[in-house]
């Protein structure tokens, strides 16, 4: 029973101990094995460390040469520079030795002509009292004839310097009214040629449409099956339509079309629009109505300012305020006696900048107030000021050149010019309201002032007849031959055009032709 457990007591105390050798083998080949990893690292470190520390000796001896490199080049251009100082130092002393020496030539030269003057004034003097002496002598033997004079002619001096002025004033007032014709005809020659040379060149080189707005846009339709659905039940499409877009809707007069009657073109152009998408989309009551004129609103908002945007473009303005451009675009949408306001104000901004050129002045800022000159009649708001002051002063509050907001401002004479472009710009809003054709006046307006130039003229005395033709551009005026000369005919002339001009507001000019006609009538018997 012993032997088996000696045995295996044996056989364990064997079997641990050869699991220790195993174990210190086992250990000590890790240990082996780690050791050489060990090695093996530190001498990829040490070569690491090596190559990393000859990374950064040529770095540091590339910093080095470069740093030396620009230290030379500063040193260089710093040496130049002093080298060019003392250049311009020598130049800046031979120029001031050399105005010294102009300085004392000058002064030798002024020494000189001081007392050449001053010799020529001593002589000047001597001569001067030889002048009064003579002048004396002369006023003595003046006296001495005038005497003599009055004595053998029985008359004193001033009884025949009258008698003369009587002799001489009807002849001189002959005299002085053909010298004021010929005078006025040479003047107005020479200005008319060179004044209608500057305004032909400028016409010529400045091409304009001409657009003719009204109070009413017409909307075509298909047919009138859709007026019905444009009225909705009871109106209350239509009355939605016109408290939205605040125009007047004539749907029953003309057959296959809608008026849209309003005095703003803006809100016109918003009706017609808003109109149109509802008759294409086929929905339309009240909310919709709302929901789509809301859109157009904003839809022609953005457009006006595109319209602003595109015209100081077209026209090379730069720098304008953007509110400024907004009402730029706005004068699409506006007319004045018939003319669109922005096809107007382009071509008086075109014309402006052809004859400031023209007469050597700045193009660009006249062309900047010929565009800006009617800005006063698109301001939104009510204004009681007349629109040239109202538009001056919008030029004014969006920092505009004191040029430009005087052009604007005076360009109905409201108030004074101040500046070379201000008659220009005057000058070519006339020359584009008075085309033919450009604008259009109400007939009592323009009865009115013909009417009123008739009676002008005939308020003058020896007027017999008087009529205004060529769209008041001329005015004829029969005088009475008996009361009128020829010389009165002419001084006539100039009176009634003189106040015309004073007294009555008109485009362009007017022509005042006075005809004077002698009869002789007999009969034979």
């Amino acid at each position: 029973m012993l032997t088996p457990i000696i045995a295996a007591v044996v056989s364990l105390v064997a079997g641990i101990f050869l699991g220790k050798v195993i174990f210190a083998k086992n250990t000590q080949k890790i240990e082996d094995e780690a050791i050489a990893k060990a090695s093996d690292i530190v001498k990829n470190a040490e070569s690491q460390a090596e190559n990393i520390k000859k990374d950064r000796i040529l770095e540091a001896k590339e910093k080095f040469l470069k740093l030396r490199a620009e230290f030379e080049d500063d040193s260089n251009k710093k040496k130049q520079i002093l080298i060019q100082n003392e250049q311009k130092l020598k130049e800046k002393e031979r120029s001031i030795q050399q105005s010294m020496e102009q300085t004392k030539r000058l002064e030798s030269e002024l020494s000189s002509q001081r007392q050449s003057l001053n010799a020529k004034d001593e002589n000047l003097k001597r001569k001067l009292e030889e002048a009064d002496r003579k002048r004396d002598e002369a006023e003595k033997m003046l006296a001495s004839q005038v005497a003599q004079l009055e004595k053998i002619a029985g008359l004193s001096a001033d009884e025949a310097r009258q008698q003369l002025i009587d002799a001489l004033r009807g002849e001189a007032e002959t005299k002085a009214s053909s010298i004021i014709k010929n005078t006025i005809e040479e003047a107005k020659l020479t200005a008319t040629k060179e004044a209608k040379k500057v305004v032909i060149e400028t016409i010529q080189r400045t091409a304009a449409e001409n657009a003719i707005e009204n109070c009413v846009s017409v909307f075509n339709i298909e047919s009138d099956d859709v007026k019905g659905k444009i009225i909705g039940r009871e109106g209350r499409n239509i009355r939605a339509l016109e408290s939205a877009t605040g125009v007047e809707f004539i749907v029953d007069d003309t057959p296959e079309a809608i008026i849209i009657s309003g005095f703003d073109p803006v809100r016109r152009e918003i009706a017609r629009l808003s109109l149109h998408r509802l008759v294409q989309d086929g929905r339309i009551h009240p909310a919709r109505i709302e929901e789509v004129v809301a859109k157009t609103k904003k839809n022609i908002e953005e457009e006006i300012i595109e319209i602003g945007e595109r015209t100081v473009i077209d026209l090379g303005i730069h720098g304008l305020h953007p509110e400024l451009i907004k009402m730029v675009g706005r004068m699409r949408f506006r007319s004045s006696y018939g003319q669109n306001l922005l096809q107007h104000s382009r071509e008086v901004a075109k014309l402006c900048a052809t004859m400031a050129a023209e007469l050597g002045l700045n193009a660009k800022l006249a062309k900047r107030a010929g565009l800006l000159h009617d800005i006063g009649k698109v301001w939104p708001e009510e204004a009681e000021l007349p629109h040239a002051i109202l538009g001056m002063q919008l030029a004014e509050k969006y920092k505009e050149n004191v040029e430009v907001c005087n052009a604007i401002g005076a360009h109905h004479d409201e108030i004074e010019m101040t500046s070379m472009i201000s008659p220009i710009v005057q000058v070519c809003d006339a020359i584009s309201g008075s085309r033919p054709g450009a604008r259009r006046e109400m007939m009592e307006s323009y009865m009115r002032r013909l009417k009123e130039l008739e009676e002008l003229a005939t308020s003058f005395n020896g007027v017999q007849k008087c009529y205004a033709i060529q769209a008041g551009r001329e005015l004829r005026v029969l005088v009475d031959s008996e009361n009128v000369s020829d010389e009165k005919a002419s001084m006539l002339s100039y009176d009634i055009s003189q106040k015309i001009e004073k007294e009555m507001q008109y485009p362009g000019q007017i022509k005042v032709t006075v005809i004077r006609e002698m009869r002789a009538v007999n009969y034979a018997k």
